[in-house]
């Protein structure tokens, strides 16, 4: 897990920095505690032990990617300064490096003329589109599907903004035709939040139709990316999944989050509006901030004030190492992702134990154990899924559970007993490029135990 030649290249970055200010008068630094820090980060390790091995690719439950070791290093190598990107004053050199490495991601989407910034991750990063959504359209309604985040309807109370779900389909996909009847019940609706990656089941809802409805009755597209964006580099993408990506360029506002796919530490969003105009929304008067440059501060386009200028370095770092360029590694690993998704669903649906829901567009799968049973209800399901979840993880495989409609799995038995609308659902986020080679063992250890 840890790499001492990395530590090593941190130790040599670190001198350099230090000579960078080598011309300073020479002081001696007031430490409290020194002499007992060993003996705290000891006690640390001890304490972090207590995780799950979010690292190894037998953690196939959330979403969660390590680091890449660079992103780490780059942004303890930050740390020795503690650059606050709010404003020019606390962080020249990393506000440089958040915009470009901003623009970076913004051109992933064809955007060169924008406006955007890290955020502290994708709830924060929304929050502003959907201020900005409100302030464009005041008085409208912001709408997601039923399986969007839950931080949209709680981002728009919040914003004393007005919500309202839009059913999906049981690919889980907002369902483009209820979107359309409920427009032209009452043509009320200020932003339509497209999610493209959805967090239970990875789904991407269809752009493109979308975009054929906000010609008709004139809302605004706010695309939520946070889990997704970065697929926008990948080859290997479904037809329906490829078309919502094809025409990110046209839409209001992106958000994509670099601490899931973009292998960045915690946290770290990203907000982009393809009209850099709504920066006037942000205008406000603050003396005691900016004074010593007439550029453009970070903190006049973002509502968030004291921000990390390490997350900016540890992201630009990654993508100078890892340009983010459809024929290159970074890409070639998520194409890892999806392939690994796709042979996971093979492999369950060729098999008589487990039963996918739906073909996965990205890196995430859902299923549920066959009942042995045929006459057996969700709600025996449910507990059966439950217990598979435990024992897989006394063997060291860690999957989550995700409670979801019954109607994504239309190839249970007809002799199953709907007793409720949900079932209990085992998950598996298979997004680290290893669970490529581990897929097997994973299989494997998931079918000894049903």
């Amino acid at each position: 897990m840890i790499d001492l030649n990395s530590l090593n290249a941190l130790i040599a970055a670190a001198k350099k920095l230090d000579a960078g200010f080598a011309s300073l008068p020479a002081f001696d630094p007031q430490v409290p505690g020194a002499a007992r820090t060993s003996e705290v980060l000891n006690e640390l390790a001890t304490r972090l032990q207590d995780n799950y091995p979010y690292f190894h690719p037998l953690y196939a439950g959330q979403m969660l990617k390590p680091p890449h070791p660079v992103a780490r290093l780059a942004y303890a190598l930050a740390m020795f300064i503690n650059p606050n990107n709010h404003a020019l004053d606390g962080g020249r050199a990393t506000s440089a490096l958040e915009k470009e490495a901003v623009a970076e991601i913004a051109a992933m989407f064809d955007w060169q003329n924008f406006l955007g910034h890290l955020t502290g991750g994708g709830t924060m990063a929304n929050l502003e589109a959907l201020w900005v959504a409100g302030q464009l359209a005041p008085g409208k309604k912001i709408v997601a599907s039923e399986q969007a985040h839950y931080t949209h309807h709680r981002i728009s109370s919040v914003l004393q903004l007005d919500f309202e779900s839009i059913p999906v389909g049981t690919n889980a996909r907002m369902d483009h035709y209820a979107l359309e009847k409920r427009l032209k019940e009452k043509n009320d609706i200020g932003t339509v939040v497209a999610t493209l990656g959805t967090t239970a089941t990875g789904s991407i809802d269809s752009l493109p139709m979308i975009l054929d409805l906000r010609e008709q009755y004139g809302f605004r597209i706010h695309v939520d990316a946070a889990y997704g964006g970065y697929f926008n580099l990948a080859k290997n993408l479904g037809a329906n999944a490829d078309g919502a990506f094809s025409c990110l360029n046209v839409v209001d506002s992106i958000v994509i989050d670099p601490h899931k796919h973009g292998l960045q530490p915690y946290g770290c969003g990203c907000v982009l509006f393809r009209d850099p105009s709504v920066g006037r929304l942000y205008k406000h008067d603050s003396p005691y901030t900016y004074f010593s440059s007439a550029e453009l501060h970070l903190g006049e386009i973002s509502l968030e004030c004291s921000r990390p200028g390490a997350a900016a370095a540890a992201l630009w770092a990654t993508q100078k190492l890892l340009p983010l360029r459809k024929d290159g590694e970074f890409a070639q690993d998520l194409q890892k992702g999806t392939d690994t998704a796709l042979a996971f669903y093979k492999k369950l649906k060729a098999g008589d134990k487990f039963i996918p829901a739906f073909e996965p567009e990205l890196d995430i799968l859902i299923f549920v154990p066959r009942p042995k049973n045929e006459s057996a209800s969700l709600t025996e399901i449910s507990a059966e899924s439950r217990r598979i979840f435990e024992a897989v993880a006394a063997k060291n495989l860690h999957l989550a559970l995700a409670e979801l409609p019954a109607a994504f799995f239309p190839n249970l038995p007809a002799s199953i007993r709907r007793d409720k609308p949900t079932v209990s659902t085992l998950r598996s986020v298979l997004m680290k490029p290893e669970h490529a080679q581990w897929l097997d063992q994973i299989h494997e250890i998931l079918t000894s135990v049903w």
